[in-house]
């Protein structure tokens, strides 16, 4: 079993109330990118040279409103965001912004995709939120100072048990966001697995929180990925790593699932892929 982890630095008063903070900001991020989501918008391409990194005013204003929160709150605290930087943390303590997750699905009107806000205490991250406004639905886990638990919406939400491929529901974002050797690790995992399911983004991780998909496996993620759902999907009971077993917080090749049988099956398949 997972155990709590115990956070250096933050007390479960400041863990609590910092949670409610993090819900504040979900909040007020939702209320700033809406007015976006389903009108004409202007996308930019972000990655000029070697694919396709979309970004629209909705990112940006999700993040804006969302840092001046933070630089009022809790002016010592460090900010890493997907579109203004970071700001280095004086007292420890930082925060993982991603405004919009999913933003090939907003550009397409599916409401797949997220707002991601992590609190992380200076080692790892212990607060995650996934907030889908559009749809009204806030995911927050806690994982550290003696507190472990996963809500959606106020109601508590576990990883299910499921210890075999063959039992499990997985999910990638999409096989073009592979290489072609890992391409070839997550279709030995879906050979395997009776339903697989893609493009949801982070929706697909607050979803196993959720106890309704089994494994999420995905490679090439940033910090503002994966930071947030780590503490929901521990929270909620489940495990995500690196696929080679490792501390996930800085993305890379992830693995996420709801039940420790099943990840170290996963491991055993995944763990030996070559890098490029």
């Amino acid at each position: 079993m997972t155990k709590t982890h115990e956070s250096a630095r933050l007390t479960p008063e400041m863990l609590e109330e910092l949670a409610a903070f993090a819900q504040e900001l979900a909040v007020a991020a939702g209320e700033a990118i809406l007015p976006f989501f389903r009108q004409p918008i202007t996308v930019v391409n972000k990655d000029q040279s070697q694919g396709y990194d979309p970004v629209t005013e909705a990112d940006k204003a999700g993040e804006r409103v969302m840092r001046a929160m933070i630089e009022e709150r809790w002016p010592g605290h460090g900010i890493v965001g997907e579109e203004y930087g970071t700001k280095t943390s004086q007292d420890g303590p930082y925060w993982v912004l991603d405004p919009v997750d999913g933003t090939r699905a907003f550009v397409a009107g599916l409401p797949c995709w997220g707002t991601l806000i992590a609190l992380n205490d200076g080692t790892r991250p212990v607060i995650g939120v996934m907030a889908q406004p559009y749809i009204q639905e806030q995911f927050i886990g806690i994982h550290g100072s003696g507190i472990k638990r996963a809500t959606l919406n106020g109601r508590t939400i576990k990883c299910r048990p499921c210890p075999t491929l063959e039992q499990a529901i997985i999910s990638t974002t999409g096989p073009d966001h592979f290489n072609q050797i890992e391409r070839e690790a997550f279709q030995s995992l879906e050979r395997q697995a009776p339903i697989t399911r893609y493009g949801y983004d982070c929706y697909a991780y607050a979803i196993l929180a959720s106890g309704f998909i089994d494994l999420v496996a995905e490679a090439g993620l940033e910090s503002h990925d994966i930071q947030a759902l780590i503490p929901l999907i521990e929270g909620a009971g489940g495990q995500v790593t690196t696929w080679s077993g490792d501390d996930a917080q800085q993305g890379g090749r992830i693995l996420a699932t709801g039940d420790s049988r099943l990840h170290r099956l996963a491991l055993d398949q995944l763990g030996n892929t070559p890098s490029v």
